[in-house]
């Protein structure tokens, strides 16, 4: 499987979408304490790392960490659509 398609793959899965959907979600209600970009920087590498590490059928090695690697970039640009659609979304008075 190429680079490309591996990005593919993780930007349509649905589950990984939700992950950090639920994500973002938490960290609106948390971030007075914890602030923005902590629990998205870890939830993200958090979601990067598990999901390939649950689905692998081989050992680790090199296709884990290019898995790992591109679970981080579909992360940052799933982030960053939620983030668009949210900052689109109407304000509650």
């Amino acid at each position: 499987m190429t680079l490309i398609d591996t990005l593919t793959s993780q930007l349509t899965d649905p589950f990984r979408f939700g992950m950090l959907v639920i994500l973002y979600l938490t960290m609106l209600r948390t971030r007075a304490t914890s602030g923005t970009l902590a629990p998205l920087a870890a939830g993200a590498l958090f979601v990067a790392v598990i999901i390939p590490l649950t689905l692998a059928q081989t050992a680790m090695g090199p296709d884990l960490y290019r898995a790992v690697g591109a679970g981080l970039v579909a992360n940052a640009v799933l982030l960053a659509v939620i983030w668009g659609a949210h900052r689109l979304l109407p304000k509650r008075p």
